[in-house]
């Protein structure tokens, strides 16, 4: 999915950038899943997924061949338990009531990338009973490929994840609620083997004929000498908003739009991120799309974009703009599904 974008205020001398970017609405991705029926209801699953960056060909996710799911497990009717590299129960909301649907950029991923987060060596349950659709996870070690290996002898802390949600939709309306706690300790170093995030976050979205809006909150703390991304101390608490609306004007014509707000306890540093997004449909598998985007900072914040960008913190858009600058950014893309 190639990209043409735009952005103003970078990092390292405060210049404009035009380039041709891998990905934005959705990263590029192949693989394979599998199904094979055991009897009585029950059968055997897997999947392998992929990411890669179509501008240059390579395997995103740190090089991994299959770096955004690879699993193995059973499932029912109502019941799915799974074993390896999944989404995280937090990824899955975060794909039901963000109004950009986890879009690569120029979503909530630059307030916090972890809305995007996947965990290795996971175990994984999916339950689906009506309307209301429950999610666990239980990571021994959550990134292998940034350091917080896990799955350390004599110190079970590190890296470790745990995580759950409940989703319940009937009709125009959704609500769930969301927990995630995840420690960063470096198995390597046995350095900040207490540190651990914690995030908890309630949404909805409600429907009025060709209108959905949407509405969020997302509170987070660091712990044991953590840091929060774009915060400016360890051990800090932040409350994250949003609210948005989506608009599908015509049969192939969607119209978005999104405020995100992060107010970081104990600083004025606190930045404001809007998108706007036009997508329009070519064909059932095409689509083109024009994203705008502007990130306010005050007081030393320096929230950009592009979440994972040069010079990001822990993956999310902090970092990524000049100084405390503003920034404003557009993106004009071609998505192709098959």
């Amino acid at each position: 999915m190639p990209v043409s974008d735009y952005q103003n205020h970078q990092p390292g001398g405060n210049h404009d950038a035009t380039r041709l970017t891998s990905g934005n609405l959705a990263g590029s991705r192949w693989g394979l899943r599998g199904v094979e029926d055991l009897g009585g209801g029950l059968k055997g699953v897997f999947t392998l997924e992929n990411g890669f960056t179509v501008d240059d060909g390579k395997s995103s996710f740190s090089g991994r061949l299959f770096g955004r799911q690879a699993y193995v497990g059973l499932q029912n009717n109502w019941n799915a338990l799974t074993l390896g590299r999944h989404q995280t129960p937090l990824h899955d909301f975060d794909a039901d009531f963000d109004p950009m649907a986890i879009s690569t950029n120029y979503s909530i991923l630059g307030q916090d990338a972890a809305f995007a987060s996947r965990a290795d060596n996971s175990v994984k349950y999916v339950g689906t009973f009506n309307g209301l659709s429950a999610r666990a996870l239980y990571s021994f070690g959550a990134n292998t490929g940034a350091g917080a290996f896990g799955e350390v002898p004599g110190s079970p802390r590190i890296g470790r994840e745990y995580s759950a949600s409940l989703t319940y939709a009937a009709g125009p309306l959704a609500v769930g609620a969301v927990y995630d706690a995840t420690n960063l300790g470096l198995a390597a170093t046995g350095a900040l083997t207490d540190a651990e995030i914690r995030r908890a976050s309630l949404a909805g979205s409600y429907a009025i004929g060709p209108v959905k809006a949407y509405a969020g909150y997302r509170w987070a703390k660091a712990l044991g000498g953590a840091t929060l991304p774009g915060n400016l101390g360890a051990n800090n608490v932040s409350n994250l908003y949003w609210l948005g609306l989506r608009y599908l004007l015509t049969p192939a014509l969607s119209l978005t739009g999104v405020a995100y707000f992060q107010d970081f306890r104990g600083t004025k540093a606190d930045p404001w991120s809007f998108v706007a997004s036009a997508d329009y449909a070519l064909s059932k598998r095409t689509d083109a799309y024009l994203n705008l985007g502007y990130a306010r900072n005050k007081d030393g914040s320096n929230l950009g974009l592009t979440a994972g960008g040069p010079g990001a913190i822990q993956g999310s858009g902090f970092g990524t703009v000049a100084g405390s600058e503003n920034q404003f950014g557009a993106v004009l893309g071609i998505r192709h599904k098959f």
